[in-house]
């Protein structure tokens, strides 16, 4: 790629990497320098527990990394909520999100260009996975496609989480109540220009996903970016208030038609059918109403910024307030004419 006249900012969410974070910092300086004007380097600590804060502090130093901004999460919280972190913070007029552990940072140029192009999103997939348990992977294909048809979208494939936004579309997503969770699908179904590139490098070691952690975050994405499960429940209670109306119409036929009906079997039969129909009406009109209500709450912040701070050289702000200084001979010519 080019060299371009823009200002990119690189999110990275990091936990326990407090080994190879600096190579990851130095590499991804090394590459993204050439290519654009302004940058910087947005890390997100996940709530690290080994010496990664101290390795930070101490790589924004005098005599450390440029353009580095890092924000410490008091506890860990998923890796599309740690994205969002660095996202809604960062300054570029493109944001990319890595994870370097998975994705490769030399791909960034090839991804740029994309969005420098035109294209508001630009997904690139790394043909070559981390290894992963039996059972993740089978409940990640139910989930994928589960959420691909309720959705319309292949989050693995139509949504990877190696991406670049342009501020268009982090903008759209800030009007969202909850940026952090639709953050992930959004950018792949908002109707904007996507482009998708795939890529193979093999990935570095990466820590094994849990599975519990991993099907309830796949749950509260699948209820808080679509209404079928809710709908299922209205759907099943309209079924039930109509089946015990019809059902109380062949009582009433059969009491009508058949003389040889034990007694009470009418009445009680009836009252049953109203009772369900009565209940199954509550839970249909109480179905609605949570719709209603899920999509105009707004929960609290998911996650808590406990720390935060910044490197003490950014070269976009030597940059600014640039003073010209004119020399002796320049006042003379201006004397002189």
């Amino acid at each position: 790629m080019e060299f371009s006249p823009c200002f990119l900012s690189v999110v990275f969410v990091v936990r326990n990497q407090s080994t190879c974070i600096k190579k990851t910092l130095s590499d991804a300086t090394a590459i993204i320098s050439k290519i654009v004007s302004d940058y910087e380097l947005i890390i997100v600590d996940n709530a690290s527990d080994d010496d990664s804060i101290a390795t930070l502090k101490h790589l924004m130093g005098e005599n450390g990394l440029a353009n580095l901004q890092a924000y410490a999460l008091t506890k860990e919280v998923d890796a599309d909520t740690a994205s969002w972190v660095g996202l809604e913070n960062a300054l570029g007029d493109f944001v990319a999100v890595i994870n370097p552990l998975v994705d490769d940072i030399s791909f960034v140029p090839h991804m740029l260009d994309k969005a420098v192009n035109g294209a508001d999103v630009v997904f690139a997939n790394n043909k070559q996975k981390p290894e992963q348990s039996l059972a993740y992977r089978s409940a990640n294909a139910v989930f994928q496609g589960l959420y691909n048809k309720l959705n319309g979208v292949n989050l693995a494939k139509e949504a990877p989480q190696y991406r670049i936004l342009s501020k268009r579309v982090i903008n759209f997503i800030l009007q969202h109540p909850q940026p952090a969770m639709t953050y992930r699908h959004l950018p792949a179904t908002g109707g904007f220009t996507r482009s998708y590139l795939t890529y193979s490098a093999t990935p570095k070691s990466s820590p094994p996903k849990r599975l519990g952690e991993s099907i309830d975050r796949g749950m509260r994405l699948l209820v808080s970016t679509t209404r079928a499960p809710m709908r299922l429940v209205t759907y099943l209670s309209l079924f039930g208030a109509i089946a015990n109306v019809v059902y109380s119409i062949y009582v009433l036929a059969v009491g009508v038609l058949n003389p040889d009906v034990a007694p009470g079997w009418v009445s009680v039969s009836l009252q049953q059918s109203g009772m369900f129909f009565l209940i199954s009406l509550v839970l249909l009109v109480l179905g609605e109403y949570i719709l209603n209500m899920a999509s105009l709450s707004n929960e609290g912040p998911p996650y808590h910024i406990g720390q935060e701070f910044t490197s003490s050289r950014m070269t976009r702000l030597e940059k600014l307030n640039i003073e010209e200084v004119s020399t002796e001979q320049d006042k003379s010519k201006e004397r002189a004419s």
